[in-house]
């Protein structure tokens, strides 16, 4: 009898081992695998990877990068908003699902602040405007003149599509200068650019970096850029700012777990990720693909979506944007 009851405690004593551990795993990033879900590809795919990879070694644990595209970085976010907050789960997005799809879509199967709990912010990268080569266009101020002499309906593009950064930068550009343009979408930014350079677009805005080489070989021109400076990579391109308009806007990017992560565990993974924004081999990568560092908290994160969101609110407004199914 007595050696039964030695069994029964040993047992239970066992149970309430595993049972204490499992709850420490779930309060700590650095116990168990923890999957980074990445939303998007090219720049972002690699960003978020480099995210995983530091956290590994950093953390000396499992971190897997995931990659899910699909509806706009939705498909990604869906996972880690059905996750527990435990930091196992986190993903490395843009800002624009946040900022821009409230009112891009009349339905979102996520609420942007109560849904998610923003870590850090990390990085930005511009989006820019160009022309044909044999257009004749050689500055903004020139597109803007010949532009008011077309048709109402004469259209610029945008990559990746409809409620894309690229988009609402295309109406805050005609807002500002005054200008009735149509928009037409493109889901493939080198699509786009196949289009613009036979002269069959007159105009598309999309990320930078995948303008460069066609630009450097004179097959486009790119004429500004959205950002608050200008870009490195193209250093004789002036911002929108430089050339009368007044525009400056970047896209922001940012690592996110779900609602109610315990600020303690927020804060960890903030001081995990945030030495690598000073890496110099990794700053040099990421501006060669036109991304550069941004480094932020995750209040200064919410706060900057807050910011976005209202001013894109107002571009949408403005245009007569209406909310469609999303």
């Amino acid at each position: 009898m007595t050696d039964r009851r030695f069994l029964i405690k040993t047992v239970l004593a066992g149970v309430g081992a595993a049972v204490g551990a499992n709850r420490v795993a779930a309060q700590d990033p650095a116990a168990g695998t923890i999957s980074v879900f990445i939303g998007a590809s090219s720049s972002m795919d690699f960003t978020g990877r480099a995210i995983a990879e530091h956290l590994r070694q950093k953390l000396d644990r499992s971190v897997v990068p995931v990659l899910k595209l699909g509806a706009g970085q939705r498909v990604a976010m869906g996972e880690v908003r059905r996750a527990a907050p435990d930091g196992r789960s986190i993903v490395f997005v843009t800002t624009g699902p946040f900022a821009i799809y409230p009112h891009v879509y009349s339905k979102l199967d996520y609420d942007p602040d109560a849904d998610f709990t923003p870590i850090i912010g990390f990085s930005k990268f511009d989006v820019a405007l160009a022309v044909p080569p044999d257009s004749g266009i050689r500055s903004v101020a020139e597109l803007v003149d010949w532009a008011r002499k077309q048709p109402p309906d004469t259209v610029y593009a945008s990559a990746p599509g409809n409620g894309s950064f690229s988009h609402f930068v295309g109406m805050a550009l005609a807002q500002a200068a005054g200008l009735k343009l149509a928009h037409v979408a493109y889901k493939d930014s080198g699509a786009g650019m196949i289009d613009l350079s036979g002269g069959r677009i007159p105009i598309l805005i999309t990320g930078l970096s995948g303008f460069i080489p066609m630009h450097r070989q004179g097959k486009l021109r790119v004429l500004a850029v959205s950002g608050a400076t200008r870009s490195p990579l193209l250093p004789d391109v002036p911002t929108l700012k430089e050339s009368g308009i007044n525009v400056s806007a970047s896209t922001n990017t940012g690592v996110f777990g779900p609602a109610k992560m315990p600020p303690d565990l927020v804060n960890r993974l903030y001081e995990a990720i945030l030495p690598m924004t000073k890496d110099a081999a990794l700053i040099a990568r990421l501006r060669e693909m036109g991304v550069e560092m941004a480094p932020r908290t995750g209040a200064e994160l919410r706060a900057e979506i807050q910011r976005e969101r209202a001013y894109f609110g107002r571009l949408a407004r403005d245009a007569g944007l209406k909310p469609q199914d999303g």
